[in-house]
Parts: structure tokens; sequence; C-alpha cells
């Protein structure tokens, strides 16, 4: 009975549902937050999307400030900037608002700022969290505005390290969202790419965590049902952007993939962070490209357990269906089939090739992965996915 030892843990409170955003006011109130940072990305923060949440802050009388340097994956620079602008206001929480990017460096801010170490000590690995004082860390409020990374409901946040290149996962229990306001309506507005890259890795985080080795059927539950969810309402909202129910559908299965992977994540991820990291490609989108490569890759570990979810999600033919249907999607969504699809100009020499490999093997995602993923794996499943070779 020894494999059957797990830890579980769940999400924080979600007010889900079209229209939410209005009970914004009242949930900084209930959360005690006076004076919050709103942390957004600089697109977002020209869009009307932005403009209307904050004049619900000011119709009701909430001092705040905001902050919006952000890249797509965030760096220590970045974080850095943002508790300038969080000590000098005088901010008392934060209100994270946005996609993965903002949400993570929302939640960062109001981790670290009055922390007196370095950021990466508090890297996920052991307990390295305990190192920093629980009671200095800031109420966060998390608004998603896509439907993927389901950041709004994890205890972690990933931040690029400029002088590596690599994507560090920085990890408190505390660093959860008080409250999150789930509003689809907000979502309505993205374009079809980041509809697409958004809705593959949500999917990717419920096939991975489904797949992980471990014990844990809730989220095998969890993760399958948002497979569920994923594969029958993204190409709906894709295809319409103004679809409400698939874009409540996907915001469901983004918080449901994130709640998931507690159990583990794998190589998709794993392979994806370095490219992320040294080519700022789309987080989901890179997790798009390298999913068919690495389900074939684990195969001989999975092949019962997507035969499995197959049954479930009405797919025929097993594992070869599965196999087939997630090419599909990917097809149907526009997704490259291989890298090149992604990097402009791409050219990889052995030293590079090696370098992502050597990062993918000690990312924390990798010990996750149903095989091992050793170094001459993760340059084989590199190659391919340069290749476009299954």
């Amino acid at each position: 009975m020894t494999n059957l030892i797990s830890k579980w843990n769940y999400p924080t409170t979600i007010r889900f549902g079209a229209g939410r955003i209005t009970e914004l006011p009242e949930v900084l109130k209930d959360v005690g937050i006076s004076n919050p940072l709103f942390v957004t990305d600089p697109g977002l923060a020209k869009l009307p999307v932005v403009a209307s949440t904050l004049k619900l802050l000011v119709d009701a009388g909430v001092a705040h400030g905001v902050f919006s340097d952000v890249k797509p994956n965030p760096v220590e620079s970045n974080l850095t900037a943002g508790i300038e602008v969080f000590k000098s206001g005088k901010h008392d929480g934060v209100i994270a608002f946005g996609g993965g990017s903002a949400l993570d460096l929302g939640k960062l801010i109001a981790f670290q700022a009055h922390q007196v170490r370095p950021v990466w000590d508090f890297e996920d690995i052991g307990d390295w969290w305990t190192r920093a004082d629980g009671s200095k860390i800031a109420p966060i409020i998390a608004v998603p505005t896509t439907a993927g990374t389901g950041s709004e409901v994890g205890r972690a946040g990933v931040l690029t390290h400029e002088a590596s290149h690599t994507k560090k996962v920085i990890f408190h229990p505390k660093m959860m969202p008080a409250i999150v306001i789930a509003d689809p309506e907000l979502t309505v507005g993205m374009p079809p790419f980041i509809t697409a890259g958004t809705g593959m890795d949500a999917l990717a985080h419920c096939l991975e965590a489904y797949c992980a080795p471990g014990y844990h059927p809730m989220a095998d539950g969890i993760a399958l049902e948002g497979m569920r969810l994923a594969f029958e309402n993204l190409p709906k909202a894709f295809a319409n952007g103004s679809d409400l129910a698939a874009r409540a559908h996907m915001m469901s299965a983004a918080a449901m993939g994130a709640t998931a992977f507690q159990k583990g994540l794998g190589a998709i991820h794993s392979l994806s962070h370095p490219i992320g990291a040294l080519y700022d490609t789309h987080h989901g989108m890179t997790n798009a490209v390298f999913m068919p490569y690495v389900l074939a890759f684990n195969r001989s570990a999975i092949e019962e357990r997507i035969e499995r979810a197959s049954a479930y999600l009405g797919i025929d033919g097993g594992f070869d269906g599965f196999a087939k249907a997630i090419l599909a999607l990917r097809e149907e969504l526009k997704v490259p089939h291989a890298l090149a699809g992604l990097i402009k100009d791409l050219a990889m020499d052995d030293e590079r090739k090696g370098l992502i490999a050597d990062m993918a093997i000690v990312d924390p995602t990798a010990g996750g992965n149903p095989v091992e993923l050793t170094r001459a794996a993760a340059l084989d499943l590199l190659n391919q996915a340069i290749d476009g070779r299954l």
C-alpha cells in the first residue's frame, strides 16, 4: 500500500460566471485590500477591458496603482520593477489581471515585496518555501482574461532567470489567490492565436497530469473532465470568439488543469520551458507543438490510461485514435506541426540543441514524466519537433 500515499490540495474561492467582474470592489473589501496594485501586461493595459475594470475601482472610491511592465515570459527585472511600484505606492494587495504572465508576476510581487532573501531562494525545491516569511505575503485577487495557464488557482509563479535563460518555479502556499473572479466575458476579446495557444496549454496540463505517475484519483478525474471540456469547446471558442458558453467551459478547463497538475507534469512542459526561455515563444503554443511527440514517446507507460480516457471522451481507436484526435485538433487550431512554425529563422546547432536538452532534463516538470526523460531522449524529441517527424 506504500504507493497509495499522496498529498492533495484544492483551489481557493472562485466567483465564476459572466458579469462577475462587477463584484471586484466587494471582493477587495472581503479580503481586506484597500489600496491594490493592479498588475497586467502592456498589451492588455491598452484595451477597453482594463479601462472598464479600473473604472469599477474609481467608481467605488478604491485607491489603486497600475503596473504593466510584464514580458510574455516574465523575468526578474519585471519583478524588481513591480516591487518598487508596490512599495512606493504603499499598496496592501495585488489584483493580478490577465493571462499567465500577468497572473504569475502579480502573485510574485505580492509574495516577494517584503521578503529579505532573493526570489531564487524560494524555488520549488524540497522545503525551500519555508525560508519565506509567510506573514509578509500580501493578499492576491486573481482575474484571468485567458483560459490556459490556470495560474489563478496555483500556489506558484514562473519566472525566467535572465542570466541562465532558465525558467524557475517559485512556490509558497500563500501565493494562492484569496479569491478568483473567473468571468468568461473577459476572454471574448482574445484573438484566435491566443485562444488556441492558451487552450492547448489547458489541455496539456490536463493530459500530463492524467498521465503522471503517482496516486491521485481526484486529480485524474478532474484532468479527464478538463480534457473533455477542451476537446469539445476549444474549437468552438477558436471559430467564434463570442461563443460565451465555449469561453466559460474553457475557463473551467484551465482551472481544472492547474488543479490537476499538482499530481505532476512532464516532458511537454520540460521541453517547452527552455524553448520559451531562449526564444520567447508563446508557452501554450509551444506545448501544443511538442504534444504529439511526447505522447508517442510515453506510449509504453500510458497506453492503458489513454485507452480509458479515449473511451470517456468518445474517441474511437484507443491510443492511436487519441493521438489522431490530438493531431486533428492541432490542425483545426492552426498549431504548427514543427518548431519552425513558432521560431523565425530557426537554426539550431548541436551546441544549442545540447543546451536545450540539458535544461529540459533538470526542469522541475521532467520528474513527472511517466517515462524517464534522459538527455538522449530529450535530444531525440527536440529533433523530432524540429523536423516535424512523428
